[in-house]
């Protein structure tokens, strides 16, 4: 099995910090866009499609800034993180999308998170 190598996108985005990080990291918000169903309970997010359920544990976070989760069937040292990042030179918001994939696959991957990333924008009004 070959080892995964961690990718990182990003995504401009006109949303303000604190209502883009209400997206990534409630229940409700993550519901809006990332899966069918989201429930969260003792750190662990429940994410289901299609009536196949994925157990996420939040790893670490900072409101208005980032939250970590790691895939409870994936190996420790794997994660996929959602980072707010402000453009120092146009001031606008930035979504860093961090997530590991084997390197063949990063551009099938990529291209599911750009049309998850893209319906996110659209219940935001982007």
């Amino acid at each position: 099995m070959s080892k995964k190598v961690l990718y990182e996108l990003e995504f401009p985005v006109r949303c303000s910090p604190g209502i883009l990080y209400e997206f990534l990291s409630t229940p409700a918000g993550l519901q809006e866009w990332f899966a069918d169903r989201v429930d969260f309970r003792d750190n662990v997010f429940s994410f289901s499609w299609n009536g196949t359920a994925e157990e996420a544990e939040v790893l670490e976070q900072e409101e208005d800034e980032f939250i970590r989760f790691h895939w409870k069937h994936a190996p420790k040292e794997e994660y996929f993180e959602f980072r707010i990042q402000i453009s120092e030179v146009t001031n606008m918001t930035i979504l860093v999308v961090k997530d590991f994939a084997d390197k063949k696959e990063i551009k099938d991957q990529s291209q599911l998170w750009e049309y998850q990333v893209k319906d996110l924008f659209h219940r935001i009004g982007n």
